[in-house]
């Protein structure tokens, strides 16, 4: 293992003074150019507030904005916190974004310095600098968040109204006139121009010369009010702009040129342009389109297949929400925003791949039905859809085809337009977008740690170690994936330290990705998220793209991390300590060490010392806690923050693990009567509940361990491995009653009006993944039986003996039915009398007509079905 690519704690070790906080009256350095450093007289380092090193002139050049974040596609005028108020002229104000993009600023009346955004073609963190000397130098550093543009809030950009109606414009029965609406408030200005702009990637796919670009095309309004709303009658735009199917709005203040660049705007989303569309596309949209989604399969034939390195789909609903390292809930079809799912109609909830996959940038999608069945492609044009250009993009950006959101509009989106919305060739698209039928999806490992702390490798092997300092959870040389851990007593509120610890903050870096800690706050004890030892806000946004990893926060109490390598990491806070679950694909097998234990499958080797030696299982729970001892932290190799004294003086400059700390251990704790009486009734057999009762007093803590321990255990459950079969066709001429395709499924088949079945009529999903049958084949039905409803009358061949005493039904020939005859009612051909009997399953009659009258079996239960499943059996002929 490595030692980590931030060696400030060391940097610190050497610098820092002693005890007591250092001031910086006496400091002469400046953070010019200096932001993130940490050596010299003063400190420049995120630390160092906390520590009362900074440099006097640290937020004058280490910057913070207000907003922090906004689209990727720029506009978003933005505020530098903390300078020093200049006036209006004293210079021109240039933001440049990294290091190339140049933008105008402005010094505002009160002297405050704004900057606007650019447009971009990635998301994530993006540094820029400041010059106050009209670009001469930028000494000036801060980080702009980019984000996709379907994360912006409604009050940051303009809403197409009826957004449907517009990519829709032109197809039959959608004409007349649109509307589009915004914040006036957001766009301070008394008259606005409104853009239209369309997206291209021109060149050579998957070459060097392939170039994404966002084009001005033409104004559809200038000088207009800007009273919040606009609505025009689309025209077809001129044939030198029809080039152009996808692309978005812009409104922009009129005292702007048209076209200008990187000025403050407002986007609408991004949309198929089907109201731009030429006369040929309004005359008749279905060849039109029929044309495109030709076009389009052409071109596929001739780029790479990029399917074969997509991840596989989790079988089950429960997989794809617990398997959060390497999938996240797609937005455009969430089960918790009320499963609006426009593309997927028939899904509840569709999952992506996290990360694109490496050498095409792709994504895979995954979606799922009510009864938590997935949904494929082959079955229901609402099935999961693989996509040529991920969604949320990939690094680096910028090049086809990984633009957040546009690549995937033009290789993916748009191409459903022209094949299933537009035109009726859905076949055509699915067969290029096939969903993955989740034979080769193999669920991650879990393990977890929480309470007072108790663990669960990833092999199944439970303990507590309850030692106080820093600690190694988990190292794989694999990817060189470190998470680490600080673990802290808990506080009484009499001011009491308890014997027991628990997990205060973690911290993650797979390879040279960022670092992300997430910890208990001081102040707040919620969860405070730092990124390379900075705190970060989410105010404004709940995701973000990280170097090397993904970071979700949800409602303040649980962060995601989600690492290039498939990893995750889930940290919650239940109670008064932190909770921690790590995820790991297959891959990681035999590679991991650390108290969560090596992954193997053997939970006999899980306590493996630094030094390779193993303790047996039954070793006793001091003989535990130097287990968890050996696996203390190095400050060389530390990911942990120390940005106050009580942290420097308690961690960086003790050991990392504390030897004078004497915990409790298991056995050694009792309670009094009562508390045994309640922990009994809210623990009940919960053995680290009990325990953390007894160690803390608290019935709460001991709570908020059952409840962690709950969680892990319905995850494990949820994660436990399915057996698929794959999917299985219907026959030609026929059809399937089912699209379950896991162990223990059975699917009957059912042949269409003048076929009857050649083979077995069921086929199941065996253990070992293979079907018992395959597809039967529909035969031409050359006896003519029917059903009133035109399907085929399915009975059997050979004649049975008519037990006395059994009743039977005469049917009449259809015929004579009269109209709203049910199924209940008796029915047949010529002088057929037949058994009523559901799941009874058989070939097509094929007796030459006429038949001879037959006699049925009918059983009392059934003389009313009203099933037009029902199937009639012959037992004999009269």
């Amino acid at each position: 293992m490595k030692p980590a690519l931030l060696p400030w704690a060391l940097l610190l070790l050497a610098t820092a003074p002693g005890p007591g906080p250092r001031l910086t009256a006496d400091a002469q350095e400046s953070c010019s150019m200096r932001c993130g450093t940490l050596d010299g007289p003063c400190s420049c380092h995120p630390t160092c507030s906390g520590l009362g090193m900074c440099c006097l002139d640290f937020r004058d050049f280490c910057l913070e904005i207000s907003p922090y974040s906004g689209s990727m596609m720029g506009g978003k005028d933005f505020v530098v916190q903390h300078f020093k108020t200049i006036s209006p002229t004293d210079g021109s104000v240039i933001c440049r974004f990294k290091e190339s993009i140049q933008t105008l600023g402005h010094v505002d009346s009160s002297g405050q310095v704004h900057c606007v955004s650019p447009l971009l073609y990635e998301s994530g963190r993006i540094p820029f600098t400041v010059s106050l000397d009209n670009g001469h130098s930028f000494p000036h550093a801060g980080t702009w968040l980019a984000v996709h543009p379907n994360k912006v809030s409604v009050m940051e950009k303009s809403t197409l109204v009826n957004e449907t109606r517009w990519q829709y414009y032109g197809t039959a029965d959608t004409s007349g006139n649109l509307s589009l609406t915004w914040h006036m408030e957001a766009l301070p200005t008394k008259t606005v121009t409104i853009e239209l702009w369309g997206y291209e990637e021109i060149g050579m796919p998957y070459s060097q010369e392939w170039t994404a670009k966002w084009s001005y095309l033409y104004p559809l309004a200038t000088h207009i009010p800007n009273s919040g709303s606009f609505t025009f009658t689309p025209k077809p735009a001129p044939p030198s702009y029809q080039k152009w199917q996808v692309g978005a709005l812009r409104i922009i203040d009129s005292k702007n040129y048209a076209g200008q660049k990187d000025v403050q705007a407002l986007w609408t989303n991004d949309h198929a342009l089907a109201w731009h569309l030429s006369d040929d596309f309004r005359e008749d949209p279905v060849a039109w389109a029929r044309t495109q989604c030709q076009a389009w399969e052409e071109l596929e034939e001739q780029l790479p297949n990029f399917l074969e390195e997509l991840p596989a789909c989790p079988c089950t609903l429960a997989q794809a929400r617990a398997d959060s390292g390497r999938f996240f809930t797609d937005y455009g079809c969430d089960m918790e925003q009320g499963s609006v799912c426009t593309y997927h109609p028939e899904a509840v909830h569709c999952v992506r791949s996290v990360q694109a996959s490496p050498r095409y940038g792709s994504g895979q999608q995954c979606c799922y039905s009510e009864d938590g069945t997935q949904l494929l492609t082959a079955d229901s044009s609402s099935g999961s859809t693989p996509d040529r250009g991920h969604d949320w993009g990939a690094p680096p950006f910028r090049t086809p085809p990984r633009v957040p959101g546009m690549s995937h509009w033009l290789y993916d989106v748009l191409s459903f337009y022209y094949c299933c919305l537009w035109a009726p060739d859905c076949p055509r698209y699915m067969q290029r977008r096939p969903s993955n039928d989740c034979r080769d999806y193999r669920p991650p490992s879990l393990a977890s740690a929480f309470g007072d702390p108790h663990f669960v490798t990833f092999d199944g092997t439970n303990f507590t170690f309850n030692g106080r300092g820093e600690y190694v959870l988990l190292e794989a040389a694999l990817t060189d994936l470190n998470v680490q851990v600080r673990a802290q007593p808990r506080t009484t509120s009499n001011g009491t330290q308890t014997r027991g610890t628990g997990l205060t903050a973690v911290a993650v870096q797979e390879g040279n990705s960022d670092v992300v800690e997430v910890r208990l706050a001081n102040r707040t004890r919620g969860l405070e998220v730092l990124l390379n030892q900075e705190v970060l806000s989410f105010t404004e946004q709940s995701w973000m793209d990280l170097k090397g990893m993904f970071l979700s926060v949800a409602a303040g109490d649980r962060v995601s991390i989600m690492l290039a390598s498939g990893a995750g990491l889930e940290v919650s806070l239940p109670g008064p300590f932190l909770s921690v679950s790590v995820l790991l694909p297959e891959k990681f097998r035999t590679h991991t060490h650390g108290l969560l234990g090596t992954l193997n499958g053997d939970p006999t080797d899980d306590f493996t010392l630094r030094s390779g030696r193993v303790l047996p299982p039954g070793t006793s729970p001091r003989e535990l806690f130097l287990f968890g001892a050996d696996w203390a932290v190095h400050n060389a190799s530390s990911l942990l923050t120390y940005d106050s004294w009580f942290l420097v003086h308690n961690f960086l400059y003790r050991p990392k693990h504390d030897p004078t700390f004497e915990p409790l251990f298991p056995g050694e704790t009792t309670l009094n009567p009562s508390q045994a009486q309640e922990a009994a009734k809210l623990c009940g057999d919960d053995h680290f509940c009990n325990f953390d009762v007894a160690a803390t007093g608290s019935l709460s803590t001991g709570n908020a361990t059952r409840v962690a321990y709950q969680l892990h255990h319905h995850r494990m459950q949820s994660l436990q491995p399915v057996v698929s079969c794959g999917w299985l066709a219907p026959p030609p001429n026929g059809k399937k009653d089912s699209n379950r395709y896991l162990a223990g499924s059975t699917i009957y088949f059912h042949c269409d009006n003048g076929y009857s079945l050649a083979g077995a009529e069921t086929s199941t999903c065996q253990a070992d993944g293979t079907w018992s049958s395959p597809t039967p084949k529909c035969q031409p039905d050359t006896s003519g039986a029917h059903s009133p409803d035109g399907s085929s009358l399915a009975v059997s061949t050979r004649p049975r003996p008519l037990r006395t005493g059994t009743p039977v039904l005469r049917l009449p020939h259809p015929q004579d039915q009269t109209p709203g005859t049910r199924m209940s009612d008796t029915w047949g051909f010529n002088s057929l009398l037949c058994h009523l009997r559901p799941q009874a399953r058989g070939p097509v009659f094929q007796h030459p007509s006429p038949v001879p009258a037959a006699l049925c079996a009918v059983p009392q239960i059934l003389t009313t079905p009203n099933s037009p499943d029902l199937k009639f059996h012959i037992l004999g002929f009269s």
